[in-house]
């Protein structure tokens, strides 16, 4: 059983940048594929970014070239470095695994890209 805790998130002007964390309960180095996904008021819970254990990493279309995913295992941490930010990345973020597993969400931080 993994728990993850988010942190990071707050209310940023459009343009600014946020670096979100997110600490596991266990060790991560053996965890294949780490994942940030996000949900914006009334609308389903969606997959942003991927990292897989040899450092590879995916991006949804509408955030390439702005968000970066990262990993730090000794750290037991997932990251998200977000810049460039507009009004339509607000949401609540949540990391997960690959496949995301139902009993790993936790309450996810809240990110308002707001003026």
């Amino acid at each position: 059983q993994v728990q993850f805790v988010e942190s990071g998130g707050g209310l940023v002007q459009p343009g600014g940048s946020l670096r979100l964390s997110c600490a596991a309960s266990v060790s991560i180095f053996s965890i294949y594929e780490l994942t940030w996904h996000r949900q914006a008021p009334g609308k389903q819970r969606e997959l942003v970014a991927t990292i897989i254990s040899g450092g590879s990493t995916y991006y949804e279309d509408s955030v390439k070239g702005r968000f970066t995913i990262s990993r730090d295992n000794a750290k037991n941490t997932v990251y998200l470095q977000m810049n460039s930010l507009k009004p339509e990345d607000t949401a609540v973020y949540y990391c997960n695994t690959n496949p995301p597993r139902d009993s790993y969400w936790g309450q996810g931080t809240q990110v308002t890209v707001s003026s």
